[in-house]
Formats: structure tokens, sequence, C-alpha cells
């Protein structure tokens, strides 16, 4: 049994995703048996990760917050001038995007919907950031648009919206291929996968 504060720093370590109550437990251990330091500087650093960390305000990925322009964080990859402005392949969230990127296989920029269409949670197209992808679009001169939703129900409406509502922009618009399994998160797909979907796209219109 846990002393009481042991047990509250071990029932909100069970709120992250994929942490248990044994799980918990043991970190509680592991720091507990660690140096007090260990503690202390991760406490400060919880305490920064709102105020030092925020969406990029032109893609949405995370981004470091810079002292003087806390009001429009801009994050690596939107900030690397090496990217191919003319690819933005349009994820549904920050983790998702991480995936892609740890398979190498794209190089163009980002941008992140932040939800999906889904009429049992009560989101629609309306809901969408579609107004600030298409200032995007027309901001960075992109030529091709990737649609890189996950392989679900959700993820399939979301991904024929955006075609349908672009199509009239002139561009290439394509659809990650089908090397990730149906139903499944791109969160949890491996590198060679994901990057065969990349390299596999298909064109929507």
């Amino acid at each position: 049994m846990l002393p009481r504060h042991a047990r509250i720093v071990a029932r909100l370590l069970e709120r992250l995703p994929g942490v248990g109550e044994r799980t918990a437990t043991r970190y509680v251990l592991h720091l507990l048996a660690e140096d007090p330091a260990l503690s202390q500087a991760l406490g400060d650093a919880l305490r920064e990760l709102h105020a030092r960390v925020r969406g990029c305000a032109r893609c949405g990925n995370l981004a470091e917050v810079v002292p003087g322009l806390e009001a429009s964080p801009i994050c690596e990859i939107c900030a690397d001038g090496r990217r191919d402005a003319s690819v933005l392949c349009v994820v549904a969230r920050v983790q998702d995007l991480a995936a892609i990127e740890r398979s190498g296989a794209m190089r163009g920029r980002y941008f992140v919907l932040g939800r999906l269409v889904s009429p049992l949670e009560g989101v629609g197209p309306e809901d969408l950031p579609l107004e600030r992808l298409r200032a995007r679009i027309a901001e960075d001169g992109v030529k091709e648009v990737i649609i890189a939703t996950p392989p679900s129900v959700d993820g399939e409406a979301t991904s024929l919206f955006l075609a349908r509502e672009l199509a009239a922009l002139g561009l290439s618009i394509s659809r990650i291929a089908s090397g990730v399994p149906h139903g499944s998160e791109l969160e949890y797909a491996d590198q060679v996968t994901l990057g065969r979907a990349i390299a596999g796209r298909k064109s929507l219109g």
C-alpha cells in the first residue's frame, strides 16, 4: 500500500494513455528510489509545459514558444526551409504527424485538422478548419495535398469531404495507400508500413 501522497501521484499518472495501476505504481516507486532531483526536474518541466509548448500558428503541430512571439509560435517543420512547401500532408492529429515523420517518407509540410468528421461525436464537415487549410494552401503555393487521415469510417468520410472541397483549387489531391490496416490508428503503424503508404498514395481527383 502506497502512502497517501504517493497514491495521489499514481492516480494522476493513471490518467495518461497506456498507463495502468501497476505501471503507475512502478513509476512512483522508481521516482522515490531515485535522486529527488529527478522528481524536482520532472515537476518543473511539467509546470512549464503548457506555457512553453503550444500549437503551431501555421499548421497545428506542437511548437516551442519563443519569448516575445508567444501569440504565434512556429514549429520546427514549418520553419525548415529545406522542406518542400509545394507538398502539404493533411493529418487528423499531432500523433499522426509524428508517426509519418518517423517513417522519413514525407519531405513536405503538414496541416493538422485536430478532428475528423464524426456524426456519432457530433462533429460535422463545418467543424473542420477548412478556411485555415485553404489559406495555408494559397500562402505556400501548394501543388499537392496528401490526405493522411486514418483508414477508418471517420477518416474516409473526412478524406472524401476534403477532396471534394479542394477539387476546385486545381491541385493534385492524393490519399495515402492502403498499407495501413483498416480501422487502425496511424500512431501505432510501423515506419515501413507508413513509408509505403505515403509512397503509394493514390490520386483522388
